[in-house]
């Protein structure tokens, strides 16, 4: 007798990418403005039309020439940050609570690493294809200095994806209903959009507030997506960077094995 069960994590999580191409086919149509038009609509009026009025050398602007180049490469990365929270807080509580599609899942010999593994891989697919083609369309706007660093960019943005993806994901995974995820969006998303160097140097800032954006995840995909692109690395930071994001992804992977079975085991 021939056994079905999956021969590892890895072999599970790919028995779900017929699920989860349905899925996308199904509802690619409802992202794009969200995950396209509204970015570009940020570079155009903060970069192209306020950035007009500013003028600022490139060591204030962090290597930027311009105040466009600046806050280009912060906007794909929110825009990364922004793709991954809505993927891993409603979505997730679907599958848990309203459609229960974990439960159908764990039924059959999957487990959960399978599920938490192929639901990760597809928002890391979202985010690929969402910052391939923003960092596409801001190309002919000449604000990239290195195609290799634009290349490494792309890289991050799956990398920082994980890191806000897993931690998020985790947190939803446990919950009893959504009433928390505004707290998420509010006291979470927003300020970190806002206030994380995306839209100005955070050395701005008073000094217990730059210490605390510098210790935000989007602080650092914006600071190392921005040096790539404009071809300054700094290779100690980036080795920082890498070190902190691995850390978050190796840290919300546990907890949302964890945080997953406990709530499918009630």
């Amino acid at each position: 007798m021939t056994s079905s069960a999956p021969t590892g994590t890895l072999d599970g999580a790919l028995r779900l990418v017929d699920y989860w191409a349905t899925v996308y086919r199904r509802t690619w149509r409802g992202s794009i403005v969200t995950s396209f038009v509204t970015p570009l609509l940020y570079v155009l009026a903060m970069g192209v039309l306020l950035g007009g009025f500013v003028e600022a050398d490139a060591e204030v602007l962090e290597g930027a020439t311009t105040y466009l180049a600046f806050v280009v490469p912060g906007m794909v990365a929110a825009t990364t940050m922004t793709t991954v929270v809505g993927e891993v807080t409603y979505p997730v509580m679907a599958m848990v609570k309203w459609n229960k599609t974990y439960y159908s899942m764990t039924a059959t010999p999957l487990a959960v690493p399978d599920i938490v593994l192929a639901h990760l891989g597809f928002v890391a697919f979202r985010v690929t294809v969402t910052a391939a083609v923003f960092l596409a369309v801001t190309a002919p706007f000449g604000v990239y200095e290195s195609l290799p660093g634009v290349l490494a960019a792309l890289v991050v943005q799956v990398l920082l994806g994980m890191a806000f993806a897993a931690p998020v994901y985790a947190f939803a995974a446990g919950l009893r209903d959504e009433t928390a995820f505004a707290l998420v969006f509010r006291l979470g998303m927003i300020p970190m959009f806002l206030f994380s160097g995306a839209f100005f140097p955070v050395a701005n800032l008073d000094a217990p507030l730059e210490a605390l954006a510098r210790a935000t995840p989007l602080w650092h995909g914006v600071d190392l997506t921005r040096m790539l692109v404009l071809g300054v690395p700094d290779w100690s930071m980036v080795l920082v960077h890498v070190g902190y994001l691995l850390a978050l992804v190796a840290l919300g992977w546990w907890w949302a094995l964890r945080r997953l079975t406990r709530r499918l085991a009630q």
